[in-house]
């Protein structure tokens, strides 16, 4: 955003230099990016003068040059005049004019091409220089002849003095995306008016009136309907006529031209002056282009065809609001004018829009036809709906004042739903605690009222506010306190012996984060490396997965590439990007963890009247190992990694986050992900996790060598897992625990979490463990069996346990295990 440094103190009263405004508004979060002195006209006019010319005559190997000698008001070491000879092809010269000249080493401008003057022969005649045009200075766009001045102007004045060239400063304000509201000078002028006055400067902001503001006529009249009230949630709009489309004056030329803006009439250019100053986008219509002197602004106008005012044809979509007439559209609303419906020379009435378009709406449209304008770069951001009338008022004074017009209107202002001011209850000790540093209630009043919030009620407390529509980031009370924080000063905050500011996790996404930098670091520490993937993936990877069906995919309108064309249903292949990568660069052995976001999509919930129901977002964590665990080492041989490495892994996060065996099930899972795996449910059936065995099938996919062991942990369900079940403690037993063995012959497709889950159930209280510590499948033992040795831990917090309460909890486990599994002791 480029800022007039004069054209800023119209709107705030100060004193300071333009560095120190640049200071000022860095220090309150409105950071400078570059500092520059500028002038309206390219280059400042410097090697510029007036000269006189004081001989012309004819080329002699030219037809249409004359070889004139003028006096730029220089004189050699003696004091006499001299005068220089330069050859000029302009109709008009002639000897005794007064002439712009630009002298030897004098740089010029064509747009952004800058060319020197330099000593040269024309047609074998040597020149000294140039008499110049009004557009080959940058004062005009005249270019049938040279500048004659008059008759009495002082040969040897420079050029910038002739034509009353003042400098300014160019400051450049990085705006960030939250910051709409100083998108514009009177803007910035606001937030700079906040910082004068509360650091002790005398400062007024104001800004012109709208008195002057009045309908001369009721010659045209033009109604308003709004079909989508959600997308355009204020139209206004006046008309004026019997306007003259010419040349914008040099005020305004100048005031656009510095800060980067290209002047093209006066209509056009009292549209884009407004915007600048205010932060309003208008736009203006030729009247005669709306058809029934009748406005409508809609959607559904999918499949029409529309030619924007570059030249360029577009098809409107069904999403695209439209600014149209009783027949056809004529503005792809708040993104860009169609093609005959702005203002030309043959231009006698227009009529001026005002709006309020809903930011989303907004920047799917200038995405979706991949527009970008500086109305829609403020509108998808979100403009002030209450500074709609006061920009259309000041445009319709500016168009009678420039270009004759006549307000035919009363101005037509729809506002179906009214935006109201954010409510936002502020309590002192909060600002306090939030800061690390007690600023004083006064002074957060004066910060507050300053930044133009209202203060609805004051207790000891707190204040009660309510904050203008325009602050659409200020919604929360850690908001204002960043707004009272950036104007007080961050620089003012000093740095204690002692940290004040309150840093205790308190909401649920606080403690959900500080669990998840917990297993994080836990996962550094066991040798495993965080990744981050793009939650763009390729629909490819998911053709004929049945656990992540196609249908369930949410799709990107416009993708980048096929590469990218699916939001990710799972981590997995992300990892295995990954693990590709660093294979092909000779590094094998891997452990990898990522946290991410999933996204789905179920046609089944889709609502018409809330779209998101149909879309799901939950937060995962994924861990891919594969390669070796120990490779070179000289105390223990090669180990592989293998799928009890990971699910130790999984385990051991389990433990961290609190979350005990008591609290889950285990299954095996048929997904198609995996060739061989395990699920983890809660009681109540959620699943928690995924883990296992890569499929072949999808390692093959990638070229893959060493077999993949990947788990998916449903961070999101996990953290209500948890949360339901608070954490106790308790005294570490005096008593001693009981180990007992059990050596089990069962069928061969049973598995050890079957028996850890029948155990469980048996004994709730006293089981504190069961661990499997070898199985055996040989030719000792009948077909289709195998045998599991297996240890129970039980163990009484309240007394030593004695062999007739140990026998019945093992019979009644023995008993159990036989029914359930038809297991029998060996």
């Amino acid at each position: 955003m480029n800022i007039s440094y004069k054209w800023l103190k119209e709107y705030v009263d100060f004193d300071l230099t333009a560095e120190e405004v640049c200071a000022a508004l860095t220090s309150i979060g409105l950071e400078v990016g570059a500092l520059e002195e500028v002038q309206s006209v390219k280059g400042g006019l410097k090697g510029l003068y007036v000269g006189e010319v004081l001989t012309c005559e004819e080329h002699p190997n030219s037809d249409h040059l004359h070889v004139t000698t003028v006096d730029l008001g220089k004189k050699d070491a003696e004091g006499n005049p001299v005068a220089q000879q330069i050859v000029c092809g302009a109709p008009n010269v002639a000897a005794g004019q007064k002439v712009i000249v630009a002298d030897l080493g004098c740089v010029l401008y064509d747009g952004d091409k800058e060319f020197v003057i330099k000593k040269s022969k024309l047609r074998g005649v040597e020149s000294n220089g140039m008499i110049c045009a009004e557009d080959e200075i940058g004062v005009g766009t005249n270019h049938d002849g040279i500048i004659v001045l008059p008759g009495d102007t002082t040969v040897g004045m420079p050029a910038a003095e002739y034509y009353n060239l003042e400098s300014d400063w160019l400051i450049e304000v990085d705006i960030t995306a939250n910051r709409a509201d100083a998108l514009s000078h009177y803007g910035v002028a606001r937030d700079l008016n906040a910082w004068l006055v509360n650091n002790g400067k005398p400062s007024t902001l104001h800004r012109p009136s709208c008195d002057a503001f009045k309908v001369d006529n009721e010659n045209l009249p033009v109604k308003v309907t709004i079909e989508n009230t959600e997308a355009c949630r204020r139209y206004a709009c006046v008309s004026l006529t019997g306007c003259e489309v010419k040349e914008s004056p040099e005020w305004l030329k100048n005031k656009l031209s510095i800060i980067g803006l290209r002047p093209i009439n006066n209509i056009v250019d009292i549209t884009n002056y407004v915007m600048m100053a205010y932060g309003q986008p208008l736009h203006c219509f030729d009247a005669d282009m709306v058809t029934g002197n009748h406005i409508i602004v809609k959607d559904n106008n999918e499949g029409k065809k529309f030619i924007t005012l570059d030249g360029e044809e577009h098809t409107l979509g069904e999403h695209d609001l439209a600014i149209c007439n009783e027949e056809e559209p004529m503005c792809i609303a708040g993104v860009f004018g169609g093609k005959g419906s702005g203002t030309y020379e043959t231009t006698k009435n227009v009529v001026i829009e005002s709006a309020y378009f809903h930011p989303t709406w907004i920047r799917k449209s200038a995405r979706r036809h991949g527009l970008s304008t500086d109305a829609s770069f403020r509108f998808e951001r979100g403009i002030d709906p209450e500074g709609t009338i006061y920009a259309l008022k000041q445009a319709a004074i500016l168009c009678q004042e420039l270009a004759g017009g006549k307000v035919s209107m009363e101005i037509c202002d729809e506002y179906p739903n009214p935006i109201a001011p954010a409510k936002v209850s502020l309590k002192y000790d909060y600002v306090d605690n939030l800061i690390g540093k007690k600023i004083g209630n006064d002074t957060i009043k004066s910060i507050v009222t300053s930044l133009e919030m209202t203060i609805d009620e004051e207790t000891a407390e707190g204040l009660e506010l309510s904050v203008p529509a325009y602050r659409v980031d200020v919604r929360r009370p850690c908001d204002v306190v960043e707004d009272i924080l950036r104007i007080y000063g961050y620089n003012n905050v000093e740095i204690p012996t002692q940290l004040k500011s309150s840093l205790v996790i308190k909401g649920e996404e606080d403690k959900k984060l500080k669990m998840q930098n917990l297993v994080a670091e836990q996962l550094v520490g066991a040798g495993f490396r965080e990744i981050l993937c793009s939650s763009l993936t390729k629909s490819a990877y998911y053709d004929g997965l049945e656990s992540v069906p196609a249908e369930s995919l949410v799709n990107i309108m416009n993708p980048l590439s096929s590469d990218l064309n699916v939001m990710r249903g799972t981590l997995l292949f992300g990892g295995l990007e990954a693990i590709v990568r660093n294979a092909n660069r000779k590094y094998p052995n891997l452990r990898f963890f990522e946290v991410g976001n999933l996204y789905e999509y179920s046609k089944e919930k889709q609502d018409d009247e809330n779209p998101m129901r149909a879309y799901k977002e939950e937060n995962y964590l994924g861990l891919w190992m594969t390669g070796k665990s120990i490779e070179g080492s000289w105390a223990h041989k090669d180990e592989k990694m293998s799928f009890y490495h990971l699910r130790a892994t999984v385990d051991n996060i389990f433990a961290r986050v609190g979350l005990t065996p008591q609290m889950t099930v285990i299954e095996r899972s048929n997904s198609d992900l995996f060739s061989a795996a395990l699920k983890v449910m809660t009681r109540g059936g959620k699943v928690l996790c995924e883990m296992g065995i890569v499929s072949k099938k999808i390692q093959k996919k990638f070229e893959i060598q060493n077999e993949v062991y990947f788990a998916q942990i449903n961070w999101t369900q996990l953290c209500k897992a948890v949360k339901k079940h608070s954490v106790h403690y308790q005294e570490i037993s005096k008593f001693p625990a009981v180990s007992r063995d059990l050596s089990l012959l069962i069928d061969s497709n049973i598995e050890f979490a079957q028996i850890v889950s029948i155990a469980r159930n048996t004994e709730k209280k006293l089981l504190k463990s069961v661990e499997l510590f070898d199985v055996y499948e040989g030719d000792k033992l009948p077909e289709g069996k195998k045998s599991y040795a297996v240890n129970f831990i039980l163990q009484d917090a309240e007394k030593t346990l004695n062999d007739k309460a140990i026998d019945a909890i093992m019979n009644k486990l023995i008993t159990n295990l036989k029914k359930q599994l038809d297991a029998e002791l060996r």
